[in-house]
């Protein structure tokens, strides 16, 4: 598995933590965007990990900011990107299993980091129910990302 991650300045720190954690897990993990341009926008790292994300080059994205809700407006704006702002256990988990998420924002001002790497394993932990109602729904999603309402 590939995750790719990108944050603003106020993201920084749990990038580097993630980082860590990721690869205790085996898990491949790009940064890119690492948010310690002077003036960097959120835009910029969402932009480029939807991107990732969308178009193969990762399997999953982690995405922070100073709430989140910045990065998940702007990655949500990628046709395929599924991204969610979380900010406890059971959202990040259920997400994942009943939205097919492919990108987790974090906001670094709402959670502490050691809640932050929790809700990263919960994410990561979780995997998408196929069949049934979940997958009706997502692909309900994916046909209005196409117009088709």
């Amino acid at each position: 598995m590939t995750v790719s991650m990108g944050c603003d300045k106020a993201g920084t720190p749990f990038v580097e933590r993630f980082e860590k954690e990721l690869a205790a897990r085996g898990i491949e993990c790009r940064i890119l965007f690492d948010g310690k341009e002077d003036g960097c926008d959120y835009t910029d790292a969402a932009f480029a990990v939807g991107k990732s994300v969308a178009g193969g080059d990762s399997d999953l994205g982690i995405l922070i900011c100073g709430t989140g809700i910045g990065m998940s407006i702007a990655a949500n704006k990628i046709r395929g990107v599924r991204a969610a702002v979380c900010s406890d256990t059971f959202s990040a988990k259920m997400t994942r299993v009943h939205n097919d998420a492919n990108i987790l924002c974090l906001g670094a001002r709402v959670i502490g980091e050691e809640l932050a790497v929790v809700i990263l394993n919960a994410f990561l932990d979780g995997e998408f129910e196929r069949g049934g109602r979940h997958e009706r729904r997502v692909n309900k999603i994916k046909n209005a990302e196409n117009g088709e309402f």
